[in-house]
């Protein structure tokens, strides 16, 4: 099969690779880019395990192929943290005790940013309703929104 080179922009770095047209992004991200923080789940867009921002917008990287994402800037979870500092989120995450297992954790990471960055007052049951379109079998999802509600509060005292 043919492959093709493509430039990927991920976290504020260039990534130039060569892959199969039907390689998918998060494939890319994990092996070509070495970033396997975006974990893969599911595979049909349904877990969210996959979950990163592509300028500006929660996708899953499992349905994306990876020459749709030239030109693109992408953001994966490598790219919340600032050097040593924790992304409020990670550390509300934590404080709030928002993972077991921590497989989900990267996707409800990227999908909790994206929604707070674009509105970081959403209510309660809009909140629930977003998040549960990521899937965990761990921690029945109580801890994880106590900790976006954590992260978002500390995000809007920030600003």
């Amino acid at each position: 099969m043919t492959r093709h080179d493509i430039t990927l922009h991920v976290n504020g770095r260039r990534y130039d690779i060569c892959v199969e047209p039907r390689k998918t992004l998060a494939d890319a991200l994990r092996d070509d880019c070495g970033l396997t923080g975006t974990h893969l789940g599911c595979e049909h867009g349904v877990c969210g395990a996959c979950t990163i921002i592509a300028d500006g917008e929660t996708v899953r990287a499992c349905l994306m192929f990876a020459i749709q994402a030239e030109g693109v800037e992408l953001r994966t979870v490598e790219g919340l943290a600032q050097g040593n500092e924790m992304h409020p989120l990670q550390k509300a995450f934590v404080e709030h005790h928002g993972l077991q297992c921590g497989y989900c954790t990267p996707g409800f990471l990227m999908l909790a940013a994206g929604v707070l960055e674009k509105n970081p007052t959403i209510g309660d049951e809009e909140l629930r309703d977003i998040l549960a379109s990521n899937l965990c079998r761990c921690t029945g999802y109580e801890n994880i929104v106590k900790a976006v509600r954590a992260a978002a509060a500390e995000m809007g005292a920030a600003q």
